[in-house]
């Protein structure tokens, strides 16, 4: 009995896939169950600009694409309680100074909706954090997350992601480094090759 309550949500799910993919639904530029299962779990939008700003930034773009899909699954147009915009989560604030400090034109809100120019904001961010840990993944994606005060006061370059205080800021590093390790593996040829 219950091997067929296991089975009959799975088939469910096959069935919706399919019926996506075969009446042109969201899913439909997917060319089998396998990619609609891709798709649905680690989406991936924006690959061009993400590639660029990797070569840009000397950053692996499947890091830039794992921190976009734990920001804001992809979905442009969100927006965080603490005021963070768009795929990258960027505040006003830190995409001003940005925008300043990288030789950017004058910054105005309405650019952290444009995937580019937050991509683009995100991945400086991203770059900047690293140098400043010594490429130490999880001080700067805990610093991208909490703050570089809150990682600096947790052991900066020498921080071990497991030994993080905040419960949301282990969970973000986490889902992070995991979604990473997932892009690579399953979009190596659209996302390219890591510095």
């Amino acid at each position: 009995m219950s091997g067929g309550v296991v089975r009959r949500p799975i088939w469910a799910a096959v069935a919706v896939l399919g019926a996506l993919l075969a009446v042109g639904g969201p899913l439909s530029s997917c060319n089998s169950v396998d990619s609609a299962v891709k798709e649905i779990s680690y989406p991936l939008r924006h690959e061009d600009i993400i590639r660029q700003q990797a070569r840009d930034k000397n950053l692996d773009p499947a890091l830039i694409a794992a921190v976009i899909y734990a920001e804001s699954g992809f979905i442009s147009g969100r927006t965080s309680v603490a005021g963070a915009e768009g795929l990258m989560q960027i505040t006003p604030e830190t995409a001003r100074d940005i925008a300043r400090r990288s030789g950017g034109t004058a910054f105005t809100l309405e650019d952290l909706a444009t995937p580019q120019i937050n991509i683009s904001y995100g991945s400086y961010l991203l770059r900047e954090l690293l140098d400043r840990y010594d490429g130490d993944v999880a001080a700067a994606l805990a610093a991208y997350n909490a703050g570089p005060g809150n990682a600096d006061k947790w052991g900066g370059s020498q921080l071990k992601a497991d030994e993080i205080p905040f419960p949301e800021t282990r969970a973000y590093v986490e889902k992070v480094l995991t979604a990473q390790a997932e892009y690579r593996a399953r979009y190596n040829k659209e996302l390219g090759p890591a510095p």
